[in-house]
């Protein structure tokens, strides 16, 4: 038996932790599933078509590039540019953390792996918050990716990839 580590290990593993495209596509199925089920998700359940096919489609390819896998999204799409193509939906909190709760409750459905799942909610809930481009009293909020052109005199924010902790 070989002790030594592999030549190449990809910069994101997730895509092979939670299972391959097959595991993919049960998270997005479970993650529509709750969309449509969840009361908190109405708003963001009507910024979507009626037929789900297409975006269940392109949520798959996008979550498999995004997780390490094959990157066929960009091929077929070019580069995701989340905010641009959700800007024409008004995305505050709200809507972000109706999007989380969908899969928060998809990978508790689907991914058995505690660890795996709070790594993977922490790095979904960075990038629901960038899509965010409405403040709470509905004014625009300003890309949060370049905050010296929004604000030159303040220094940027610190990034981090925790979630914000919820006091019990």
């Amino acid at each position: 038996m070989s002790t030594a580590l592999p030549l190449f290990q990809p910069a994101n593993p997730h895509f092979a932790r939670l299972g391959g495209e097959p595991a993919v596509r049960r998270l997005v199925d479970a993650f529509y599933r709750a969309m449509d089920t969840r009361p908190d998700a109405r708003t963001i359940r009507a910024m979507h078509a009626p037929d789900l096919a297409e975006t269940r489609a392109l949520l798959v390819q996008y979550l498999c590039e995004w997780l390490g896998g094959p990157r066929a999204y960009s091929a077929q799409r070019g580069a995701p540019m989340l905010r641009r193509r959700h800007h024409a939906f008004d995305i505050d909190a709200a809507a972000r953390d109706a999007w989380m709760a969908c899969m928060r409750q998809a990978l508790e459905e689907t991914c058995d792996d505690a660890a795996l799942r709070d790594e993977l909610l922490a790095a979904f809930h960075k990038v629901a918050d960038f899509i965010r481009n409405t403040d709470t009293g509905g004014g625009q909020r300003p890309h949060p990716g370049r905050p010296r052109e929004t604000q030159p005199a303040q220094p940027a924010a610190p990034h981090t990839s925790a979630l914000p902790r919820s006091d019990p």
